[in-house]
């Protein structure tokens, strides 16, 4: 990293850590929970984010994915390899699921809205956080192969087999809304955010653009559908 891109860092982004939107996800997902909830994490994967460590916080932290990676996953009390549509829980089981960077890689996510829906109990919470599918970096990972994503996270210091394909089908205000209603789920909040341009930081003529761009959605409500992502509460009716 160079010493320009450091010197914006302190200047324009301070507190801001690498992986500040996992932590804001984190103070949502601490403000719903409780020492007795029993808690899934749809899409757990291997556990290489720190900001998911809940287990010992919640009485139970349960887990799964596709990724057989998922069963050495050290933030989670028991693991699962299965697909968000088909979750091998009962209904009602869970008082949280959490969902983490994972909808945009869902080719059905209606499926996974729904499996949210049965596996919560009345009055439980789905939380998630997903990039926006109009923010710039969605768009430029929309019009490039899945190589080049590959590439840009190997610079960003993400290894490459952490690196899935995109596909975008829960990731506008609309989408979420519908796929919300199709499972039963109410809208409580849905957060639009942009924050440090992190995609923008290889080098500083980049980050420079990405602040501007960053300053300019945030300074009305009217941009707010082209920040970077959403973080979104919708819960079960009690």
């Amino acid at each position: 990293m160079s010493s320009l891109v450091s010197a914006i860092d302190r200047a324009w982004y301070p507190g801001y850590g690498r992986h500040w939107d996992d932590a804001l996800f984190r103070q949502r997902v601490l403000a719903e929970l409780r020492p007795d909830s029993i808690i899934l994490d749809l899409g757990a994967g291997a556990g290489i984010i720190p900001e998911m460590r809940f287990r010992g916080l919640a009485a139970r932290v349960c887990g799964v994915d596709l990724d057989s990676r998922v069963l050495d996953n050290p933030l989670l009390d028991e693991a699962w390899v299965a697909d968000a549509g088909q979750v091998p829980y009962a209904d009602g089981y869970f008082d949280l699921v959490l969902c983490n960077n994972v909808l945009e890689h869902l080719a059905e996510p209606a499926r996974a809205f729904a499996e949210a829906a049965r596996v919560l109990r009345p009055g439980g919470a789905f939380l998630f956080k997903t990039p926006n599918k109009w923010h710039y970096v969605a768009t430029i990972s929309r019009l490039t192969g899945h190589g080049f994503h590959r590439y840009v996270n190997r610079r960003r210091g993400r290894a490459a087999r952490d690196t899935f394909p995109t596909l975008y089908r829960a990731n506008t205000a609309p989408a979420i809304a519908r796929l919300a209603a199709g499972a039963g789920l109410q809208v409580e909040s849905l957060e639009h955010i942009e924050g440090r341009p992190e995609y923008l930081r290889l080098a500083w003529p980049a980050y420079v653009l990405g602040a501007a761009y960053e300053r300019l959605v945030n300074a009305t409500t009217l941009l707010a559908p082209f920040r970077v992502l959403f973080i979104g509460r919708l819960r079960k009716p009690a």
